[in-house]
């Protein structure tokens, strides 16, 4: 090995972490989120797990884990027959499961976009509770 391996690694580590940050931002601006769901065009999910949403959720959101949406989608197939046509706004604790799972939506045809984290959602100025089952 020469000097410059460890700088390589350093520097593809600093990029990918770099890169989860840009992908974990939110894809739409507060004003269109509060818009959007009081006019019932759009609707909140949160994707982080069960065991997450005892620490807060925002009010109103579909809680559905990203783990269903990935998996057998028990939760997730009713609730996306039901919402056909509306906006999908994911969030999660960081926003990078939300970016994933947009994704994800996207790729199906779905109008689904990152609305980043449940704190972005807090500013964002939508009512929070402290916890919900």
């Amino acid at each position: 090995m020469n000097n410059l391996t460890p700088l390589i690694f350093l520097a593809l580590g600093a990029g990918f972490i770099f890169w989860m940050f840009w992908r974990a931002r939110p894809e739409i601006k507060p004003e269109e989120l509060r818009a959007s769901l009081k006019a019932g065009t759009a609707v909140l999910v949160d994707v982080r797990e069960p065991s997450e949403w005892s620490t807060g959720t925002a009010k109103q959101a579909a809680l559905l884990p990203l783990s269903d949406l990935r998996g057998a989608r028990k939760q997730w197939q009713a609730f996306l027959d039901k919402n056909q046509g509306k906006q999908l706004f994911l969030y999660c604790q960081s926003g990078t499961r939300s970016s994933m799972a947009a994704a994800q939506l996207r790729r199906e045809g779905r109008n689904a976009r990152n609305a980043g984290s449940l704190a972005a959602i807090d500013r964002a100025g939508w009512p929070l509770c402290k916890t919900r089952r």
